[in-house]
């Protein structure tokens, strides 16, 4: 599962060939959650809540390009990397 993206401690990955909807996997620490792309929602498990708020930011600043980065996983071609929040 290639990481696409790290930002104050939080580490973003997206798995080849995955189940709808379209979604990234999270860690921060012992926290893991999984997030819909289209929304933001938190599909499963559970993130501290500001690093929740910052991730849900940092979706909808790049839902573009996750969705593009989850056509390519879709075909198992190569992820590019995101841009961290600064």
């Amino acid at each position: 599962m290639p990481t696409i993206s790290m930002f104050f401690g939080i580490v973003v990955r997206m798995f080849y060939q995955e189940h709808n909807p379209p979604h990234i996997h999270v860690e921060y620490g012992d926290y893991r959650a999984s997030y819909d792309i289209i929304n933001g929602d938190v599909i499963n498990g559970e993130l501290p809540i500001a690093k929740d708020r910052l991730v849900r930011a940092w979706i909808e600043i790049h839902k573009d390009e996750l969705l593009a980065n989850w056509k390519l996983a879709e075909q198992q071609e190569t992820l590019f990397k995101i841009n961290p929040l600064q």
